[in-house]
């Protein structure tokens, strides 16, 4: 081969060579997007449009914030599991969906280890076990203690069956060795008022859906039900510090884009996200919609859903909890 011949191709496999480089060191060169798998005015919604501007001022691109609502978030998270992995698309995915509906419907359409890149942890949700007045149970102590000497004969409401609060009053049942009856509502908010109205005499309800209820004579906050104590709750006691040792279910969502999405960029997001998570700013606001900010790297986003996968799916199959 002639000298300017090689030299040539030379430049050429050269500029081949580098042309990934280039494309990744140009990101991000357009709008992003969030998908919030669902409908508008939710506190998901609401705190994806708090980060999306903030955001947005960082990475120098317009963030927006897109609804896709349906399959308690499965349909969402399915369809930007498919997305071009070029980290333009990112999800703000509930626990339910990564968590409990791959273990209700194995076919579902997506694994959450496989095909989602964890970016970080965003929010934490706290659950609540509440009682009625009418059981006469002043704490999370009592309340176990009722559950055990009348099996059959109380009952517990939660959001709906398969939900995350579902596994919680599932675990308290399991892990209190007693037999409560378990009543879906459509929502946190319903479950809560049924346990006011004395239609049910437990429930384990999201924070936010009993902000208000904490002086009610009609309700009582008992526990919290992660390990740790809520920041939102301070001076409430976990079960687990009540005699349920090891006791962990919450709420959560974290961001996630398509899986094989270059690591410089999954890199950036995460510390530009998770140091927006740690101002005060975003600690207010998360506060006010009843959740706390969980900022996480990507490994520890990875190892709370392989977790809570194998955890869950012990419950749900001890429980016999089918998908509806």
């Amino acid at each position: 081969m002639k000298p300017i011949r090689r030299a040539l191709l030379g430049a050429l496999l050269g500029a081949c060579a580098a042309t990934p480089a280039l494309a990744q060191e140009a990101w991000p060169a357009k709008p992003l997007r969030i998908v919030v798998p669902f409908p508008p005015g939710g506190s998901a919604d609401a705190a994806a449009r708090l980060l999306a501007p903030r955001l947005a001022e960082k990475l120098g691109q317009q963030v927006v914030v897109e609804n896709r609502p349906g399959a308690g978030g499965s349909l969402a998270v399915g369809q930007v599991a498919k997305t071009a992995a070029d980290g333009y698309t990112l999800v703000l995915a509930a626990a339910g969906a990564l968590t409990i509906s791959p273990n209700l419907n194995p076919s579902i359409g997506y694994d959450p280890l496989t095909e989602l890149a964890p970016i970080t942890g965003f929010a934490r949700i706290p659950f609540v076990l509440v009682a009625s007045s009418d059981l006469k149970a002043d704490t999370p102590a009592q309340a176990i203690e009722a559950a055990r000497r009348a099996p059959g004969r109380l009952s517990y409401a939660t959001g709906g069956n398969g939900t995350a609060m579902h596994i919680g009053g599932e675990m308290f049942k399991a892990m209190s060795n007693s037999f409560i009856v378990h009543i879906p509502y459509r929502g946190s908010g319903p479950a809560a008022m049924a346990a006011m109205s004395g239609e049910v005499q437990l429930a384990v309800v999201d924070f936010a859906s009993v902000i208000g209820q904490r002086d009610n004579p009609r309700i009582r906050l008992l526990a919290t039900l992660g390990r740790e104590r809520s920041s939102l709750l301070p001076q409430m006691p976990t079960l687990h510090e009540s005699g349920l040792a090891g006791f962990d279910v919450a709420g959560w969502f974290g961001l996630f884009a398509p899986a094989r999405t270059p690591q410089p960029v999954v890199q950036r997001l995460n510390a530009e996200i998770t140091a927006l998570l740690r101002t005060a700013e975003f600690a207010e606001r998360f506060k006010n919609l009843g959740m706390e900010p969980q900022p996480t790297t990507p490994d520890q986003l990875q190892a709370l859903v392989r977790g809570e996968l194998a955890a869950y799916r012990q419950v749900i199959q001890r429980a016999g909890i089918k998908a509806e």
